[in-house]
């Protein structure tokens, strides 16, 4: 039977062959998307699977509320989180605390290598699968200024030696290499060079009180290894009952932590949080996942669509068929295994072609942003292979299932009698609601990626409250600036320079709480540390007041503020009047200063300190001092920028050897911050393109077998005297009022949706314009009306006597 299905199948395909060339693309096409989809899952369902213990492993996260107001939910915990943890609870099989902030340079020899990685306990490789190739794993983290590298980081430092019990020096002290362990998989949510052991920075930090209180918490990670069958929520009770206890306001602000467990398969596809493991950690919302795979399966189902329609358009050539099949015995069970073997068939065959277009858009979706490259590889794999060929078989059978009743209802009788009796129809109906679902989605593809595009073009542009233009931002990477800063003052190209601890409107925060005369009103205010030339560079515009009159050289000694309206309103200083609010003094609170007292010397015009999807707020400025990190901002005007770019890298060079040099122009890093819209663009592009394509196939098969089947009616018309243009107006008339119904529902469900959900979340946002909402029913217009104009132009040239002498 099986064989009959598909010799049957094979005559149909070859018989047909426009037809079916049609539905092969089109479902290759479609698929190819599908196939990128199942990899991009695949990868990320791949992340930390290589833990034998992977199920049983736990992170502790904390649910932050300060002064009544969520502040929202981090992956990272205190110190003093872990070590109650593995005092106090019960349930528990392993505890590991990480702390994230181990980065200097190694030096053996002449040789230096900047290193990365994590201070760790003992507990850690007993927690996780980490193979070790030399030393013990049990005792290589256990003795102060002890350090395991990684198989890449040991080769780096000591070429083809053995590292173990060698010495490497950080800054003046000496850590012994006590490890060296197997590099990390790519698929792993941590990712380091070395672990220290924690015991070193226990040391290092013994007389800073800070280290391990409980608020201490956004630079450590805390893992539980739970026995088989644990009783998770005796755990999460315990958990709670420890927040309840270490709760208490602190000296600033009314700080409560909610403890919480967060399995170790959900870290990188799950919740999204606040320092999910450091700035660069893989993380992907499910929602995203579910977005993607939604859009995936509109264009699938578009395919399946044309196949479906096309199938039931070509009905009266095949209803002989099923009648005989009928006549010699077949039920309809046999008609719709026919027709579903068919399709999958077909499938089967596109998926062929869809794989080699997945080997081409693969590299394009990987490097379609910074992200993406380092969070999937999209590699073959035997169960990758195996997901393709169901998805395949999948996509067959939803392709074929309505061909497949439909035909399975045929009258036998009435097929084989007089073919003009069967009630094909009543189908069109159903045919003709697919087209305007199948354009509908269409419209709201190409609408959308055209609303999108002007959006994010909006947002580039957007006036952030300074100027941007012609700023290069260096990172110091934990050098002193002032030598830089001599080199590049003495460059004619440098027109400004200053200092500054961020950089701002890229979505970096820095910040803590402010109060005024009320000791129980305080606000957050965001902050950053910049010198006396940063406001004048940025040109910064001043409501009142000056810029810093005094040059502190100690954080201590800066008591000086510029703040932005915001603050004075939403403090109440000065009734509202930036010029009263100068010389008023502000008490300032944050994790490493606590009630400094400091005074208003200037007021800032309000500008974008975030990114401009959210609403402006309290900013204030104090004074850079040279404790803090630094970033140098030079202004530079040049007309040989790549050679100006090349000597301020040959003066880096001269202060750092070690160290790549690490700048970016303002704007640049503008248009990086915003790279998930970049890329969601690129998507939805990219989807507009396929779904624009498989639905011309469709209407281009429709109208050629329509133009057949009505050739004849043609050729009477013709002798008649219709002119060619009357023709086509005859036969494009169907296909345009479906299109004008797609546009109805499409044009104003995009509107809804952008106005209403998407740009709600860009308080600045510009209004939706016409223009936008147009373009894609002006190009699937045009698309249809060459489509239908050329297959009737060539019908209307036909000789009538030609199509008409068998009459």
């Amino acid at each position: 039977m099986i064989g009959s299905y598909i010799k049957t199948s094979g005559r149909n395909v070859m018989r047909n062959k426009l037809f079916s060339a049609i539905n092969m693309v089109g479902l290759a096409i479609s698929m190819s998307v599908g196939l990128l989809l199942i990899a991009f899952v695949l990868d990320l369902r791949s992340y930390d699977r290589f833990n034998k213990q992977g199920a049983r492993i736990y992170r502790i996260t904390n649910a932050v509320t300060s002064n009544g107001v969520q502040n929202g939910k981090f992956g990272t915990t205190s110190i003093k989180t872990g070590k109650l943890i593995r005092e106090k609870m019960t349930g528990i099989e392993e505890v590991a605390i990480l702390r994230s902030d181990f980065s200097q340079d190694a030096k053996v020899g002449d040789n230096v290598v900047p290193i990365k990685g994590f201070w760790a306990e003992p507990s850690l490789f007993r927690i996780f699968t980490f193979p070790m190739l030399e030393g013990n794993p049990a005792t290589a983290l256990n003795d102060p200024y002890s350090i395991v590298l990684t198989e890449t980081a040991a080769r780096k430092l000591f070429g083809n030696e053995s590292a173990l019990g060698k010495a490497i020096r950080f800054d003046t002290l000496d850590y012994q290499v006590t490890g060296v362990m197997k590099d990390i998989p790519f698929f792993s949510h941590l990712n380091f060079e070395a672990l220290v052991s924690f015991s070193t920075a226990e040391k290092i930090n013994k007389d800073d009180h800070r280290f391990e209180s409980w608020a201490s918490m956004y630079s450590n990670y805390v893992y539980l290894l739970l026995p088989e069958n644990a009783d998770k929520a005796s755990i999460q009770s315990q958990l709670d009952a420890m927040a309840r206890e270490e709760n208490r306001p602190d000296s600033y602000r009314d700080t409560k932590i909610q403890l919480e467990l967060l399995p170790l398969y959900e870290i990188v596809v799950g919740e999204e949080l606040h320092r999910p493991m450091g700035p660069t950690g893989p993380h992907m919302p499910p929602v995203v996942v579910w977005i993607l795979g939604g859009l995936a399966l509109v264009v699938i189902l578009s395919a399946c669509f044309n196949y479906s329609n096309l199938s039931m358009a070509r009905a009266l050539r095949r209803f002989k068929e099923v009648g005989l099949r009928k006549a010699i015995g077949a039920g309809k069970s046999q008609i719709r295994q026919q027709f579903l073997a068919e399709a999958i068939i077909i499938s089967l065959a596109a998926l062929l072609l869809s794989f080699l277009i997945f080997l081409v858009l693969r590299p394009q979706l990987i490097n379609i942003a910074p992200e993406m490259q380092r969070m999937v590889k999209l590699e073959l794999t035997p169960a990758m292979v195996v997901a393709f060929i169901v998805f395949s078989i999948a996509v067959g059978v939803m392709a074929g299932f309505m061909p497949a009743i439909f035909f399975s209802k045929v009258s036998a009788i009435n097929a084989l009698r007089n073919v003009s009796s069967v009630k094909v129809f009543e189908h069109v109906i159903v045919r003709r609601a697919l087209v305007v679902i199948q354009y509908t989605v269409t419209l709201i593809f190409i609408t959308a990626t055209a609303v999108g595009y002007v959006q994010y073009k909006n947002i580039l542009a957007f006036d952030l409250g300074f100027k941007t233009e012609h700023i290069l931002n260096i990172n110091m990477q934990d050098n002193n600036p002032e030598a830089l800063l001599k080199e590049l003052g003495e460059m004619p190209e440098i027109t400004g320079l200053s200092r500054s601890l961020i950089i701002t409107s890229v979505g970096n925060a820095w910040g803590g709480y402010m109060k005024y005369k009320d000791s129980r009103d305080s606000v957050l205010v965001l902050t950053n540390h910049v010198d006396e030339n940063y406001l004048p560079l940025h040109e910064h515009k001043l409501a009142a007041g000056g810029n810093f009159r005094f040059r502190p050289t100690t954080a201590d000694a800066a008591t000086e503020v510029i703040v932005n309206q915001q603050v004075l309103t939403r403090l109440n200083i000065g009734a509202g009047d930036p010029g009263k609010a100068i010389g008023e003094e502000i008490t300032f609170s944050s994790f490493n200063i606590h009630g400094r007292k400091m005074t208003i010397v200037g007021v800032m015009n309000d500008f974008h300190y975030g990114k401009v999807d959210n609403l402006i707020e309290p900013v204030a400025f104090m004074f850079w001092t040279p404790g803090d990190r630094a970033v140098v901002n030079a202004k530079i005007q040049s007309t040989d920028l790549p050679g100006a770019l090349a000597k301020i890298e040959s003066a880096w060079k001269k202060i750092d050897r070690v160290h790549p040099f690490q700048a970016k122009f303002y704007d640049e890093a503008i248009e990086e911050a915003y790279s998930e819209f970049s890329a969601m663009i690129k998507i939805m592009g990219f989807l507009s393109l396929l779904a624009i394509s498989i639905a011309s196939m469709g209407l281009f098969g429709m109208v050629v077998f329509t133009t057949e089947t009505r050739l004849k009616e043609i050729s009477i018309r013709k002798i008649m005297g219709a002119t060619a243009g009357s023709l086509v107006f005859l036969l494009s008339r169907d296909f345009l009022l479906l299109l004008a119904v797609s546009a109805l529902v499409a044009l104003p469900a995009t509107y809804v949706f952008f106005e209403k959900v998407v740009l709600t979340n860009f308080p600045y946002h510009t209004p939706v314009q016409i223009a936008e909402l147009s373009v894609g029913l002006l190009i699937v217009l045009l698309i249809a009306i060459l489509m239908i104009g050329s297959q009737t132009m060539k019908a209307a040239r036909s000789n009538p006597a030609e199509v008409l002498k068998s009459e």
